[in-house]
């Protein structure tokens, strides 16, 4: 198959989060199964714009990936060269996957397949939540859902979330798409996650060791607000917040930290890559997620594949599977339990060792990309007409979850 993402923003502007590792992820994988896939995005990397190649492609890990510039109304990700290149070319692609809402190469790509008459996925990327809606720029999302983005979930093919608790989520909305595929992110291992034999590799973190740490972009959503009065009830125990600052909100976090009385035991080492991360996990006692929504949660699986025990709120996506799995806890928002959950894997170690064996095992199991590219594989014929229903993968994994919608009460059923 010939397979086109269409994504706003993308390597090496890590700054946008999880999405962009996510989606390069897929993309590698269906191209290592043999198909030509390509990314249209833009070069845009926050205030300023990507050093790559514009209008050409460029190879990404068997990926060829298309930089178009950006241009006038950076705030939606506009770039008349990429709506140029989707009308010359989408009809020479099998299918289009389609990432983000509220953005313009989005609502483009969808216009782009629809004309062309190409099938194509919509992957909201855990943006199509009410209590998000209301939260920010409410009335302008609104207004934009009516003009685009209706629309664009009322021609997708399928509508592609990576956890159930999305699907009730877009259920809520109303939206009433044709269909609705839950298929996971997945994670590339780290080379030493593993030990020789295939087993867990032991956790690095010293007995005693009290650090627990937030890793992501440091931004509203994310819930440190939760945080920070948590950390304030577990007396001796060092807080590291690393990631981007969106929008200025790590001086309000330090603000809310001094005024909690933990600023001295809070630290900003800002965003890490790389060896960096994958090592500031390991040495982590726990690992905090306390989004206020996370429709997946890459961290999270990051976390876990290294031996890192756990705590999110039941708001992130993945928390049904750190609470199935064991390998961590799932607690409300509340700041008593935060804290509580956060000071009983300091204080146990039979319990922190647990959570930390549980987790490398779970990844490997249910979140390769290899798995998951069959996964979106079998999605991606099924929107082309083709039914994949009960064929067997190489690898012996079902295809992708479809969902209907319970009549009764909107909530998701998968069959």
């Amino acid at each position: 198959m010939r397979i086109l993402h269409v994504i706003p923003h993308y390597y090496p502007a890590v700054r946008y989060g999880g999405p962009i590792r996510s989606v390069h992820g897929l993309a590698a994988a269906s191209a290592a199964l043999g198909h030509d896939v390509h990314v249209y995005t833009t070069n845009i990397d926050g205030p300023s714009v990507s050093n790559v190649a514009v209008g050409v492609p460029v190879d990404r890990d068997g990926v060829k990936v298309w930089y178009f510039p950006i241009g006038l109304g950076r705030k939606v990700f506009r770039s008349a060269g990429l709506a140029r290149a989707l009308r010359a070319t989408v009809a020479s692609f099998d299918i289009v996957h389609i990432h983000y809402v509220w953005t313009w190469p989005t609502v483009i790509a969808a216009a782009a397949a629809r004309q062309a008459g190409v099938p194509y996925v919509l992957c909201p990327r855990g943006m199509l939540v009410a209590d998000l809606i209301r939260r920010r720029n409410g009335l302008a999302k609104r207004i934009w859902l009516r003009l685009f983005d209706r629309r664009t979930v009322a021609g997708a093919a399928a509508i592609h979330v990576t956890a159930e608790s999305e699907a009730a989520d877009v259920a809520a909305l109303g939206l009433n798409p044709r269909r609705v595929a839950v298929i996971p992110n997945g994670i590339d291992l780290p080379r030493d996650a593993l030990s020789p034999d295939g087993g867990a590799m032991p956790a690095a973190v010293p007995a005693g060791d009290r650090t627990v740490l937030f890793l992501g972009r440091i931004n509203w959503k994310k819930g440190l607000d939760r945080l920070i009065p948590a950390m304030a009830k577990v007396p001796g125990a060092r807080l590291v917040i690393a990631g981007y600052d969106e929008n200025g909100y790590q001086s309000h976090v330090a603000e809310l930290a001094a005024e909690a009385g933990i600023a001295e035991r809070t630290e900003f080492p800002g965003p890490v890559e790389g060896a960096d991360k994958w090592s500031l996990i390991r040495n982590a006692a726990c690992l905090v997620l306390p989004s206020y929504h996370e429709n997946f949660g890459m961290v999270v699986i990051e976390a876990m594949a290294v031996g890192c025990p756990v705590v999110v709120t039941e708001e992130v996506g993945l928390a049904a599977t750190v609470r199935q799995a064991g390998c961590g806890l799932v607690v409300s928002g509340d700041a008593d339990a935060l804290a509580s959950a956060i000071a009983h894997i300091l204080r146990d170690e039979a319990a922190r060792s647990a959570m930390s064996a549980a987790g490398p095992l779970v990844v490997r199991e249910r979140f390769s990309w290899e798995r998951i590219a069959h996964q979106a594989d079998d999605l991606y014929r099924e929107c082309l007409g083709q039914n994949a229903v009960g064929r067997e993968h190489p690898l012996g994994t079902p295809v992708s979850t479809a969902v209907r919608f319970a009549p009764e009460t909107g909530t998701p059923v998968l069959r």
